[in-house]
């Protein structure tokens, strides 16, 4: 009897070792949630702290008026700017960031060099988009070879070389998908006499390249000889499948 005894012991006290008293699971499941609120409150602090040095750093800018650079286009850079940062393939102490607003017309200067430590604009200037990308606006991206269009998304800068539009810049595309393929297709930075105010009011729109975001002559070297050399490029449109797509723009 008593070792039916031991063995019926032996089984309650394992059936039992599982089980977790109503007063004990609520208190695990509140720990729990918890735990999940306070990563939420940690991410929504970080997002909102982000938000906020984004936001006084633009102001801090001073901007042509007329020719003012759209504060949540530059915020979506300035974000994956500091997240390509974090991912190393920026130096830590890189402060230049230049950005092209490819929702504006052609006909206005939409590229901006930024010095974010010195916080000013270094320049501001026309730049061409694609020719299958649109007329004087854009309106249609592409990441494959010959297609003649722009692609958007974040760039680092490389070397300089002398090509067939003179000095240029390569550049390397960082969104898998959307511009990584610009190196093969030779996107690069590049002076053209097409980019022009006196092409403009000729044509009604500057010129379009091959998918280059091409620049005034008279700037190439200037900006080239500014950015070269592992800085930050940003292509924006307002294209909802890039947007909530790249990696970059996580916060």
């Amino acid at each position: 009897m008593r070792g039916i005894y031991s063995v019926l012991g032996l089984i309650y006290m394992v059936t039992t070792s599982f089980y977790l008293s109503p007063r004990k699971a609520v208190k695990a499941e509140n720990g729990n949630a918890t735990k999940i609120e306070k990563v939420a409150d940690t991410k929504s602090e970080k997002t909102t702290a982000l938000a906020s040095s984004s936001e006084e750093l633009y102001k801090s800018i001073s901007f042509d008026p007329e020719h003012e650079l759209n504060y949540e286009v530059f915020s979506k850079a300035l974000t994956g700017f500091e997240n390509l940062k974090k991912a190393g393939l920026l130096n830590q102490d890189s402060h230049l960031l230049t950005i092209c607003d490819f929702s504006m017309s052609s006909n206005t200067k939409r590229l901006w060099v930024i010095d974010t430590e010195e916080k000013k604009v270094l320049f501001n200037s026309l730049v061409a988009h694609g020719k299958n990308t649109g007329e004087e606006f854009a309106t249609n991206f592409s990441n494959t070879e010959s297609s003649l269009q722009s692609s958007l998304g974040f760039y680092i800068t490389d070397a300089t070389y002398q090509g067939d539009n003179g000095y240029s810049l390569k550049l390397l595309g960082m969104d898998k998908g959307f511009n990584d393929a610009a190196y093969r297709r030779a996107i690069v930075m590049h002076g053209a006499d097409y980019v022009s105010d006196e092409f403009a009011s000729m044509h009604k729109r500057i010129g379009r390249s091959w998918g280059c975001p091409a620049v005034p002559r008279a700037l190439t070297q200037p900006i080239i000889n500014t950015i070269k050399g592992r800085n930050c490029l940003f292509i924006y449109y307002p294209d909802q499948k890039y947007l909530s797509s790249s990696e970059w723009l996580k916060a």
